[in-house]
């Protein structure tokens, strides 16, 4: 007969699961106040390779692959990728956009304290008392409009950005709400603020767009020249 699985077992279960949990999930907010508890999923998840992730101005936690099992994961092809969801370049260049659009000046806000709204206030790992707001509370929306007019022509006009834009909500990114764009339970989790945020706050934003823009077309050769003939690599 099997031994029942232990909390910290159903929480690791839960995480590969689901992807991503709420930090007042209950086996979550256990964790995130008990060290042993939080140390014991680690060790369950750490067994297949896996860590968790967490920080207090996110609402969820997921997991991710240990940096010592990436290589042997993904190879050396795909650590040299941008990234390893397969999203196109176009993409990446929209998340980045979106991020720095949403997480820098709510992250901004949660840094001033800014007011919180009664009984959302944020426990910080192991029991300190932080008056840190929800992500929730004062993570700020993108207009799909503004993003369009703003940003469109380097993101490859309306239909490739509905693309991407269903492609990011569908890897827990973003959040649709009608005509605005919100922070997905994965936006602060899984890009690297600490690496990131400088770069964009010092204008590489723009280098990223430059790079990502689609081409400009080849003019139309006349008629009665032939076009030059052209390849992919």
């Amino acid at each position: 007969m099997s031994t029942p699985p232990d909390d910290a077992a159903l929480l690791a279960a839960e995480l590969l699961a689901r992807r991503w949990l709420p930090r007042n999930h209950p086996r979550v907010k256990r964790a995130l106040i008990d060290a042993d508890q939080w140390q014991a999923v680690e060790r369950r998840l750490g067994e297949v390779g896996l860590r968790l992730v967490d920080n207090v101005f996110a609402d969820h936690v997921t997991i991710a692959l240990q940096r010592g099992t990436e290589s042997a994961v993904f190879g050396e092809h795909g650590l040299n990728a941008s990234n390893n969801l397969d999203l196109p370049r176009d993409a990446v260049a929209l998340l980045i956009v979106l991020w720095s659009l949403i997480v820098l000046p709510k992250r901004e806000r949660q840094a001033a304290r800014a007011s919180e709204p009664e009984g959302q206030m944020q426990v910080e790992m192991f029991g300190s008392t932080k008056a840190v707001p929800s992500a929730r509370s004062v993570s700020p929306v993108v207009s799909y409009r503004a993003l369009l007019a703003d940003f469109g022509t380097q993101l490859g006009k309306k239909t490739r950005l509905d693309a991407n834009l269903k492609l990011l909500e569908r890897h827990g990114f973003i959040e649709r709400r009608q005509d605005d764009i919100a922070e997905g339970p994965l936006l602060d989790l899984l890009l690297d603020y600490d690496a990131l945020a400088p770069r964009i706050l010092e204008g590489a934003l723009g280098d990223v767009l430059l790079r990502d823009a689609p081409p400009t077309p080849t003019p139309q050769a006349p008629a009665d020249t032939p076009a030059p003939s052209t390849h992919a690599d």
